[in-house]
């Protein structure tokens, strides 16, 4: 029988009638097979419909990375469903905001989590009412259609207001077609999950594996990576994501004490990788194909640079992914030549449908594109093109920092601490100041057993930078403050 339309879930069902034997998932010392994972999620789905869910209800997912996270997503999806996946290290405040925005239906919880929410129905996960919900059963009904949500995305943005990212079934299973197809995801990669499943970056790993028929290989997080090492050298991984921050920590090690050799790409996003970490991963994996990506939550994925031009571009993010198309415009909406910086707009099948309930900040980011009744993303990033339609990115256009009566990218004077030898990460703000409008001012993290002055980066800066942006206060920390993402949390450091 016809399905009538591809939904996401339809890759799982997929995968599971042509390699219902094979590995699909694996955390710790459990793994499941595709039938397994198959059967479970139907089971589950058949649960929620039981329980009330309803085609377009929202599940909340707060379960920390593992397998019973993953059955709940793929469920939610077969239960027509929209999943709401919530990083296991959210506040209970945060947590009870979320939950009055989106209204769930159900919640899915560990029991180690916080999960008193009033008037919504908690299924906890380890119970043998959980354990109920995955036996035999078949999944309802199938209601959903395409353009239909199937996950709501939280993300706090510059503002530290969460905003719920709206991504339908086409947005998602296009972002997964075209992020699969440059990296060749094949159905013999072992893809390694640290990033968090609430993090559409490490979402999509599970995601490209069950797609791919591959398997994904979970770790609930990064904070011991000898043991993370460990794990990439005894389940082969082939493919190793990461943000930037882990990177600096990775490159921190002594990597050829590790059996490495399985790894066929490296891929970073969440920030522009830094050209010391890009050219120092090529060398740290020289069997590998290092991929420097830039996107956001609100379509997925931008930009890739492709691997054989990272010796040539390394300050470049790259081209656009397959099916999108992007360009940059001026603040009166004009498209600028190569060169010039502007604001960068994407157009393609990726783009969200908005964000949840939030009419005035969607018409902020969705503008009319090319197409009569289509819509294009205002990404809010200042970034600029080659003559090649190389993209290199600036700024967030509410981090520029304005000092001296001058405009201030914090990511070129980043970039220019960093090739200092000696610092692992670093950090640069605006402060206010009653001469400059703004001081700049940067936090540096220093590589184990190395000693810098102050006075000594800013002479380094000197030599690199324009007079403006020679940082006038530097402050050395032992680690930056981080999200759970592992993006560093600018809004913390004072």
């Amino acid at each position: 029988m016809m399905r009538g339309c591809y939904l996401l879930h339809d890759l799982l069902g997929d995968s599971a009638a042509a390699r219902r034997g094979a590995l699909a998932v694996t955390c710790g010392d459990v793994s499941v097979s595709y039938g397994e994972l198959a059967d479970r999620s139907d089971a589950l789905a058949r649960a929620l419909a039981e329980a009330g869910v309803e085609r377009g209800d929202r599940v909340m997912i707060f379960v920390e990375n593992g397998i019973d996270a993953v059955v709940a997503f793929w469920a939610t999806l077969e239960a027509n469903a929209v999943v709401v996946m919530v990083h296991p290290q959210t506040r209970p405040a945060r947590l009870a905001a979320m939950v009055a925005d989106c209204r769930p239906r159900v919640l899915i919880a560990n029991p180690h989590l916080p999960h008193d929410v009033p008037g919504v129905r908690v299924l906890v996960t380890g119970t043998p009412a959980w354990e109920a919900a995955q036996r035999a059963g078949a999944p309802p009904l199938r209601t959903a259609i395409d353009r239909d949500l199937a996950a709501i995305i939280y993300t706090s943005g510059s503002t530290g207001e969460p905003k719920g990212v709206m991504l339908t079934h086409r947005n998602m299973l296009a972002a997964c077609a075209s992020v699969s197809e440059y990296l060749a995801i094949r159905s013999d990669e072992v893809i390694l999950c640290v990033l968090p499943l609430s993090f559409t970056y490490g979402l999509y790993q599970m995601i490209m594996a069950v797609a791919a028929g591959a398997r994904v290989v979970l770790e609930r997080s990064f904070a011991f990576p000898r043991e993370v090492l460990q794990r990439v050298a005894r389940e082969r991984v082939t493919g190793f994501p990461g943000v930037p921050t882990m990177f600096a920590t990775l490159l921190q090690l002594e990597l050829s004490a590790f059996d490495l050799s399985s790894i066929r790409y490296v891929t970073s996003a969440s920030a522009a990788l830094p050209i010391k970490h890009a050219l120092a991963l090529r060398d740290a994996f020289p069997r590998a194909r290092i991929y420097s990506m830039y996107g956001q939550t609100e379509c997925k994925r931008c930009t890739y640079l492709p691997p054989e031009d990272l010796p040539r571009k390394p300050d470049s993010v790259g081209i656009a992914i397959p099916n999108t198309e992007l360009w940059i415009v001026d603040e009166d909406d004009r498209r600028l030549p190569p060169g010039q910086v502007g604001q960068l707009v994407i157009r393609g099948p990726t783009v969200m449908r908005g964000y949840w309930e939030k009419p005035e900040a969607t018409a902020k980011k969705l503008r009319p594109g090319p197409l009569p009744g289509e819509h294009v993303l205002y990404t809010g990033d200042l970034c600029r093109l080659d003559d090649e339609g190389y993209l290199y990115f600036v700024a967030r256009m509410d981090d520029v920092i304005k000092s001296r009566g001058e405009k201030v990218p914090p990511k070129v004077v980043e970039s220019a601490i960093l090739d200092i030898p000696g610092v692992s990460e670093v950090a640069v703000v605006g402060v206010p100041d009653v001469l400059l409008g703004q001081a700049v001012k940067a936090f540096v993290v220093l590589a184990p057993g190395v000693t810098l002055e102050a006075t000594a980066i800013q002479r380094e800066c000197r030599a690199r930078l324009e007079s403006f942006m020679v940082p006038s206060h530097i402050v050395f920390r032992d680690a930056l403050p981080k999200s759970g993402n592992g993006k560093i949390q600018k809004t913390e450091l004072t």
